[in-house]
């Protein structure tokens, strides 16, 4: 079924529900602003980019999307892909490469692909996620300290030696921005949870900036004034050439946003006893990122970060993430110009602190207690993101882990049942009635674990 939930929803909607909807929407939009901004900055983009995706993308994800609370928009996940497209082929390339993405997605739902994403190792999701956390984390090491470098150089190897290079330019101040701000974000985090304390400890990092005149680089300093609108929908011009060049990098947005977005719907399904459509959810980060494209954004995925947000803010139906969207709309409209006061420094403690809960490091010890085929796969993935690509790593990792995975099952004899998510799933797609609620069950753990989820998107 690719129904939206927007529609099953709407059957016993009230006006409780709407204003639960309403409140967490808000909560996330705070949470999402300065996410967005960053997220776009440490890509290589203008941080207005960020800003469009979040209202543009999350809007269609959260109309069209198969889950109750799922909060689309720029992630994490996505720096390194984008920079890299960015670097290699411009802007418009970008652009041109989301809107392939988002109709390779598109088809993805129509075809049913949804319910692979069960067939991804997990061991190569935590590699690749560990690994992005290192690069967006080292990537932010110039503003974190304040150095005086022109450029950074996107390869890991080249980045090190540069930033070291440039430690004479250390700024004090910066860093101690930084540090204040990361502090507060942990701070705030742990005393009020449901809080959006993100945005509170990035404003008040940044108002330390402009009330002692610090010499500090800010988000207006160093990319001008925000845009006060959302521009006009148009794409560049696709040649059959310029197709060619960039199919490889629309093919790893796809497979980011198709495996972000359904991880994220899994696990939003845990925290509300719920139960997503998975081709729904493909179909609808399709149309979101071909919307995102058409309106110059990055590519958009869900955010397990904002979606566990909005559960924990009581959101229960995707009106929450509409809401969101509008919020950020408004607050562009009407306040763009103050965003310009953003200090760097804090905007770099925002992305640590989101890579750092990306990797995930309270289950680093399970990982290293796990099978040693699953830890060399892991680390296997790891290095292969860090110090050569993501889509080399990405396509090593599922390569081997499906190798690895036939061995075993060819080499141990058992009585193999159809995994309970699976049945679900086929369940969902018409093959029998299913009713939309509650959650009719979770993958069969001893048969094929559930990827686990990045977080801090």
């Amino acid at each position: 079924m690719r129904q939206p939930k927007l529609v099953t929803t709407s059957k016993n909607y009230s006006w409780e529900l709407f204003i639960s909807d309403c409140l967490a929407g808000l909560t996330v939009a705070m949470v999402a602003m300065p996410l967005s901004l960053a997220i776009a900055i440490a890509s290589g983009a203008d941080p207005g980019k960020g800003l469009v995706t979040a209202i543009i993308g999350g809007f269609f994800i959260s109309l069209l999307g198969g889950s109750r609370v799922q909060i689309g928009g720029p992630t994490g996940a996505f720096i390194v892909v984008v920079f890299d497209v960015i670097a290699t082929h411009g802007y418009d390339g970008l652009v041109i490469s989301t809107f392939m993405a988002g109709i390779i997605l598109v088809f993805a739902g129509y075809f049913r692909i949804g319910r692979l994403i069960a067939y991804i190792p997990e061991a190569v999701v935590n590699g690749f996620t560990i690994g992005i956390a290192i690069i967006i984390a080292s990537s932010q090491l110039k503003d974190f300290m304040g150095l005086n470098l022109l450029s950074v150089p996107a390869d890991f190897a080249e980045k090190i030696p540069a930033l070291w290079g440039a430690r004479d330019s250390f700024n004090g101040a910066a860093f101690g921005i930084a540090g204040v701000t990361l502090l507060l974000i942990v701070l705030l985090r742990r005393a009020f949870p449901r809080f959006p304390g993100l945005i509170v400890a990035v404003a008040l990092g940044s108002l330390l900036v402009a009330s002692f005149g610090l010499s500090v680089e800010t988000l207006g300093s160093r990319f001008g004034a925000l845009p006060q609108m959302l521009p006009m929908p148009s794409l560049p011009d696709i040649s059959l050439a310029r197709f060619g060049e960039l199919l490889p990098s629309a093919l790893i947005i796809a497979f980011l946003a198709g495996v972000e977005s359904l991880l994220s719907a899994m696990v939003a399904d845990r925290m509300i006893d719920g139960n997503h459509r998975p081709n729904a959810e493909l179909t609808a980060q399709g149309f979101a990122n071909i919307a995102s494209a058409l309106f110059g954004g990055l590519p958009a995925t869900g955010a397990i970060a904002r979606t566990a947000t909005n559960v924990k803010a009581g959101g229960k139906t995707p009106i929450a993430g509409i809401v969101h969207a509008i919020v950020i709309l408004l607050v562009m409209l009407l306040a763009a110009p103050l965003a310009g006061y953003l200090a760097m420094p804090a905007l770099a403690a925002l992305l640590m602190v989101t890579a750092w809960n990306m990797s995930e490091p309270h289950k680093w010890k399970s990982y290293a207690q796990g099978r040693i085929s699953d830890i060399v796969l892991l680390v296997l993935t790891l290095v292969l993101t860090v110090l050569v690509d993501l889509t080399v790593a990405i396509g090593v990792g599922v390569a081997f882990g499906l190798a690895l995975r036939w061995w075993v099952r060819k080499q141990e004899s058992s009585d193999w049942t159809v995994p309970e998510r699976s049945w679900t799933a086929m369940q969902e797609e018409g093959e029998q009635p299913l009713a939309d609620e509650p959650f009719a069950g979770q993958l069969a753990d001893q048969v094929n674990p559930a990827p686990a989820a990045p977080s801090g998107s």
